[in-house]
């Protein structure tokens, strides 16, 4: 049995097919989940379509008061932009980020796993090149536009084992079973599905922050940031669809993924997978208007900690993140 047909054989046996539950919502629940997310604080609970950081979908509403600076946004943006570059730089050269990119303020963590991907397939070996890329001259602009107050990298977990996180966000999708592993790097198809993680997540947070952001500069930058994180997410979507069309168990584990994910963000289901009604192609989740939705800071570090509660540290970020943005919200 060669590794395609092993992935899809554990993907049919462990990820049950979701009774087409990521139809698109109707739009009055849509409006419903604006109306509770323009409420929320900038670190509370996002839900909905409101933008996440407690600002709604309506251009004329200004953003409210938060405490937070722009310097604390952009680092808070920093902190994932270390873990997604650091993934990808191991996937494609089997080494991290320079330490050069690494210091800053808070406390200095080292990298647990990573290793590099044997691609066989060669789109997709190109595609981890340029997001590779992309992702480590994300970490080095914000550093150079944060200046002196750029965070350094905090500890990051992105290994393989049956205890890492990976292994539990597989878990609490069902694609593994209690003590056994998900390996990222084992496969295409399986380095597909760790990035799917990551990317949807970076372009709810950055939709979400953007709102916040008081100097046109640093909106102007976070949202070129937006863009790319969105091209990534859009890529990554596509491969894998494309890819189940042959090997339907692959579609089966995003919805998997996006029911776990939605588990751990807040209460509202919106999260969503690469596919829609019956077999057509979801690669833009977005609501009843084609508009991407968006997570509070405390919605995307509950995914990111692997812990629904109001916890400080956990999953990918074992220590938490550096900056003044770090605890989750009780999804």
């Amino acid at each position: 049995m060669n590794q395609h047909e092993l992935i899809a054989e554990v993907f049919e046996r462990q990820a049950k097919r979701r009774v087409e539950r990521r139809a698109f919502l109707k739009f009055a629940g849509m409006s419903t989940a604006v109306a509770g997310a323009a409420a929320v604080s900038a670190c509370g609970g996002g839900g909905g379509d409101g933008d996440g950081f407690g600002v709604d979908n309506n251009v004329n509403v200004a953003p409210p008061q938060t405490g937070l600076s722009d310097a604390d946004i952009l680092n808070f943006a920093l902190n994932l932009e270390y873990l997604e570059a650091q993934f990808y730089s191991f996937a494609v050269t089997g080494a991290g980020l320079p330490n050069t990119l690494l210091t800053g303020t808070g406390t200095q963590g080292a990298v647990t796993g990573g290793r590099a991907v044997a691609f066989t397939d060669q789109v997709v070996r190109q595609y981890a090149n340029e997001i590779a890329a992309d992702e480590r001259a994300h970490v080095a602009f914000l550093r150079t536009a944060l200046g002196s107050a750029a965070v350094a990298q905090p500890a990051i977990n992105i290994s393989s084992d049956a205890n890492g996180p990976f292994s539990a966000a597989a878990r609490a999708a069902g694609l593994v079973g209690a003590g056994q592993s998900f390996d990222p790097y084992a496969s295409d198809e399986n380095f597909l599905l760790g990035a799917y993680i990551f990317e949807d997540v970076g372009v709810t947070a950055y939709k979400g922050a953007s709102p916040l952001i008081q100097s046109p500069t640093f909106l102007s930058a976070a949202a070129g940031i937006l863009g790319a994180e969105a091209y990534h997410a859009g890529l990554i979507r596509t491969v894998l669809y494309g890819k189940g069309i042959a090997m339907p168990a692959l579609i089966d584990a995003t919805e998997a993924i996006s029911d776990a994910r939605d588990s751990l963000d807040n209460t509202a289901d919106v999260d969503q997978g690469v596919r829609r009604m019956g077999d057509a192609s979801n690669i833009v989740p977005a609501d009843a208007n084609g508009l991407a939705f968006s997570r509070s800071a405390g919605d995307v570090l509950n995914i990111v900690y692997l812990n629904a509660g109001a916890v400080n540290q956990g999953g990918f970020f074992p220590a938490g993140v550096n900056g003044t943005i770090r605890a989750s919200t009780a999804g």
